[in-house]
């Protein structure tokens, strides 16, 4: 057809399975969603079709093709993110090079995949105190806990203290059985799962038992000061008034903290009760502090994890 334009964006770098994915996935969605016929050869990504979609799928593609060059191996739903970005304006936004994370151990990159998670990884390069809020799946665990192996390997940090609330969610700790760690060790267990994608298991085990690293429930911080340290508090939206006053108090000097939380995934009997909801109207305008809010946008699980956020929200609203 006369009105079909042919547009090529290089690939030149780029490993072709990260960029196509597996069976050219990658490169179906592509040219599924937006009307266009893709194929890669050699170092060549090349578009054909109508003018505007063309235009659209070049976008699209360049932005792909980045994520790609900087060692990500990209699969159909980041195609679906790298879309949502388009249609909402945000393509073209600077690359987060700056705010890549290369650990020791590790084959691949862990990065930014939307423009919410890349402030939430600049929020946490720049300020000593990080707020951040949002649903299941939009990496607010993950990212803080590589930003905080990543601060521990530089040597800019001499340890890592994660904690949690010990909450019980429809669930009484005292007829579960075991000892004490047993117990609470299940609350614990999805930090300890992101710590090991992060470092290889047996460096995780050596550096709990040094205490270089340690996971515990907040009620343990009480009393101390935490000096040169990362400290992670995950479900905040679980941690009293009184706990979260206790745990903000504990800083030492050269020690930075990221509090993460989930408002729709309050477990406390009296909502109000919830430190994160306390802190979100008192913390503001300090200095050194910074809130991030993630939404439906930035997950990063199974695409069906965004639709079900989004339907709950909408069902909330009535």
């Amino acid at each position: 057809m006369s009105d079909e334009v042919t547009h090529r964006v290089s690939a030149e770098g780029v490993d072709p399975l990260a960029l196509a994915g597996v069976n050219d996935g990658n490169l179906i969605e592509l040219a599924k969603r937006l009307g266009v016929r893709v194929s890669l050869r050699g170092d060549t990504l090349t578009l054909q079709g109508a003018v505007a979609a063309v235009e659209r799928a070049a976008q699209v593609a360049e932005a792909l093709v980045d994520l790609a060059r900087m060692g990500d191996q990209l699969d159909v739903a980041d195609v679906e993110r790298v879309l949502g970005e388009g249609a909402q304006g945000a393509l073209g936004t600077p690359p987060v090079g700056e705010y890549r994370i290369i650990l020791p151990g590790l084959r691949r990159v862990i990065q930014a995949k939307t423009p919410g998670q890349r402030e939430y990884l600049q929020a946490i390069a720049q300020h000593d105190i990080v707020v951040g809020i949002g649903p299941a799946g939009t990496g607010k665990t993950y990212l803080a806990v590589a930003a905080a192996v990543d601060a521990l390997s530089r040597k800019r940090v001499r340890r890592i203290v994660l904690a949690r609330p010990a909450v019980e969610a429809g669930e009484s700790l005292g007829f579960l059985p075991g000892d004490l760690q047993e117990k609470v060790d299940p609350y614990l267990r999805p930090l300890y799962d992101a710590l090991e994608d992060m470092m290889p298991r047996d460096r995780v085990q050596k550096a709990i038992d040094s205490r270089t690293i340690e996971i515990a429930p907040l009620a343990y911080m009480r009393g101390r000061t935490l000096g040169d340290a990362f400290v992670i508090l995950d479900e905040a939206q679980n941690a009293t008034g009184m706990q979260m006053k206790m745990f903000l108090t504990r800083l030492g000097v050269n020690s930075r903290a990221v509090i993460t939380g989930d408002k729709t995934q309050i477990d406390l009997s009296n909502r109000e009760d919830s430190g994160l909801l306390q802190i979100e109207r008192i913390l503001p305008g300090i200095e050194g502090v910074a809130f991030c809010y993630l939404t439906e946008a930035d997950v990063v699980r199974h695409r069906l994890v965004r639709d079900i956020i989004r339907a709950y929200a909408e069902d909330a609203q009535g």
